[in-house]
């Protein structure tokens, strides 16, 4: 009795001790929390204009004054124009990746030493860079880093061959200034778009996707995880990349810094869940189907050879039987007109499903052609822990003219995507694009993380400055190349590199008062390297080739890319990772890459071939030869020094071939080599 009294006290006790400290927690409890902040990249454009500044003779583009007043303000002064010898050798690395011969130099120099001519000088320059096609080739090496393009990658993947036909088109898309909205949603849904077949090599942005391994003896539940971890790549490549997003964290939780929900999340997933890989023909259906037909009857001949040959005991005529279905097999491709024709690396829509296989031993993916779905939202990203369904649409953030998010219903919703991403969200797609290629070409973004807008990015050093830029790309018909012309003929990019009280004011160049001394990324050095020895391959197009080959002397934009083991070459300097989207490059100095300058079959080839070139243009005199070697890889005379140094180092070896490869190597490994700057 007593102990049932002791039990009932101490019940009542926690009861009373329970409820005080729900009252107390309840008075205590903090206001509820107030609505996410909504980050400055979501809301509309504000245009302003252009900021008064003391020194009226400064600015040579709208974008000048709105850099000078923030330089003003913090008492910074911008840096004196660069030497015209430095500017065109910066603007040929900028719009080719290539440096300008002596010739160009000298011309160019010329041209801007006539009284009051220098800006019309810059401005025939960048005309005349924009329409070399040299140019898309530049700037398509930039976009395949977002795009995580890839030539080759593991045998058991969907097959890559026509890799190469994105990237042409990419070039193509570059040089021809392509609006940047219709480059945008090409990359998504140009097979909705009622455009010419040959255009679905743009497709590739989706379809050189990575594929992760899929074991499918085992059960559905483990095979779930990796194809949602596969909609979550495409989902993060397509949102940074476009919209400088991080959608991606949303696939667990409501992002925790950004407007972004789980359901936006799983209503763009739902998308990729509604397409799979595939090759598609890139001609019309008359000349496809007849194609398809013979391709088809060629893969059942070949089969029927090669199970001839296996058969135990071979037939006595063997040969002969195989002889008749070989010839079949010519045949079919010899008089099937475009037999051979491209297919392009894209997707298709096909809704996936992960089901049991029979008997409950396996799984199977179940892709239905044409058909799509919805995905259910997954808690905590867990494909097998799902709750309730959520419609294929856009960002909540960005509604229609409805105030709702536009919904996909067409299709697997690609076209629907691709139009909300360049209509809904425009002012976020090209303020992000705007910032890139401010970024390509001052070396830091006006937003310094260039796939990251939300709140946990950068906020923009010169907000007015981005929304008046981006309003005026976007009123210029999305046009790359007018936004090239835009700051290439501004002041501030116009200046030097070479600023002391800058640097040491702001060491960060925050306030763009001068041009950073840029380093080349490594396919600019090689290029320039073949370049200088006279090797260059300059023909357009193809077919990726192995760098490593001594034969390949083509730019290294043609080298292929392999994403599973990349090159050695391009391992050691700095290359992205092909599986993943890349928003910038990581620049380091390493033994390895001294090392490669040293010892590399490759810069020891184009050292003799310097070597070679500088004796046939320049003849036997050594100072001739050395003044030839600066203006190609220079665009400027050796000082007293430099002459010096070559006149200790050559002596009594004028004619020894071996010391002017020397020479020619040292040059070409140069830190000057290496800079734009």
């Amino acid at each position: 009795m007593n102990r049932l009294r002791l039990t009932l006290l101490g019940s009542l006790t926690l009861a009373v001790l329970c409820v005080g400290i729900a009252t107390a927690a309840e008075s205590k409890a903090p206001a509820k929390k107030p609505a996410p902040q909504t980050p400055w990249s979501f809301l509309p454009l504000r245009e302003s204009p252009p900021p008064k500044v003391r020194d009226s003779k400064w600015p040579k583009t709208q974008i000048d004054p709105f850099l000078l007043a923030k330089m003003d303000k913090a008492g910074v002064k911008p840096a004196a124009p660069a030497d015209p010898r430095a500017l065109i050798r910066r603007l040929h690395f900028d719009l080719t990746g290539l440096p300008p011969t002596p010739e160009e130099v000298e011309a160019f120099v010329r041209e801007c030493a006539s009284i009051g001519n220098r800006q019309s000088a810059i401005g025939n320059a960048v005309n005349r860079l924009l329409a070399s096609p040299h140019y898309g080739e530049r700037y398509a090496r930039y976009w395949l880093d977002l795009a995580r393009y890839v030539d080759e990658t593991a045998s058991w993947l969907e097959k890559t061959s026509g890799a190469h036909l994105y990237r042409d088109w990419v070039i193509k898309a570059f040089n021809d200034d392509m609006p940047y909205d219709q480059f945008v949603m090409r990359q998504i849904a140009t097979d909705q778009m009622g455009l010419p077949p040959e255009d679905r090599h743009a497709l590739a942005f989706l379809g050189l996707a990575p594929t992760y391994w899929k074991e499918l003896q085992l059960p559905p539940d483990l095979i779930k995880g990796t194809v949602a971890d596969e909609w979550e790549e495409h989902v993060d490549t397509l949102s940074r990349t476009f919209l400088g997003l991080t959608l991606a964290c949303a696939r667990c939780h409501d992002h925790k810094s950004d407007p972004i929900t789980a359901a936006d999340y799983y209503g763009i997933a739902g998308v990729f869940a509604s397409v799979r890989h595939a090759e598609v023909p890139t001609m019309g259906d008359q000349f496809w189907q007849p194609v398809k037909r013979a391709r088809e009857s060629v893969a059942a001949l070949e089969k029927q050879r090669d199970e001839l040959k296996k058969k135990k005991p071979a037939p006595a005529d063997l040969t002969n039987q195989v002889a008749v279905i070989e010839q079949k097999i010519v045949g079919l491709k010899t008089n099937t007109p475009h037999f051979n024709m491209a297919m392009a690396t894209a997707v298709e829509d096909a809704a996936l499903f992960v089901i049991p296989a029979a008997n409950n031993k396996g799984t199977v993916l179940d892709f239905k052609p044409g058909q799509a779905r919805d995905l259910e939202l997954m808690k905590r990203g867990d494909p097998n822990n799902t709750g309730d369904v959520v419609p294929r649409r856009f960002l909540a953030a960005f509604p229609a003219k409805d105030g709702q998010p536009r919904r996909f219903t067409t299709g697997s919703g690609r076209l629907e995507l691709a139009q909300a991403i360049v209509q809904e969200a425009a002012p976020l797609t090209a303020r992000v694009m705007v910032n890139r290629v401010w970024k390509f070409h001052f070396g830091r973004g006006i937003v310094d993380t260039p796939s990251e807008f939300g709140l946990t990015g950068d906020p923009p050093s010169h907000p007015e400055l981005l929304d008046d830029l981006t309003a005026r790309f976007i009123r210029n018909g999305w046009s790359i190349k007018w936004l090239h012309r835009e700051i290439l003929l501004s002041a501030a990019w116009q200046q030097s590199s070479l600023a002391p009280d800058s640097e040491k004011r702001d060491p960060e160049n925050k306030l763009f008062a001068r041009m950073p001394r840029r380093r080349l990324d490594f396919e600019a050095w090689r290029d320039t390297t073949l370049a200088a020895a006279g090797t260059l391959d300059r023909s357009f197009g193809g077919v990726a080739t192995p760098l490593t080959s001594d034969k390949n002397l083509r730019r290294t934009l043609y080298g292929i890319v392999n994403r599973h083991e990349l090159e050695p070459m391009l391992r050691i300097h700095d290359f992205p990772d092909p599986a993943a989207h890349s928003a910038s490059r990581t620049e380091t100095a390493t033994a390895l890459q001294m090392l490669f300058s040293l010892n590399s079959p490759f810069l020891l080839a184009q050292a003799d071939a310097f070597a070679a070139r500088l004796e046939k243009e320049a003849g036997s005199a050594m100072n001739d030869r050395v003044t030839r070697a600066h203006a190609i890889l220079f665009q400027r005379p050796p000082t007293a020094k430099e002459l010096t140094m070559a006149t200790r180092f050559l002596t009594n070896r004028e004619t020894d071939k071996k010391a002017w490869s020397e020479y020619a190597q040292a040059l070409l490994a140069s830190n000057e080599t290496q800079f734009v700057d």
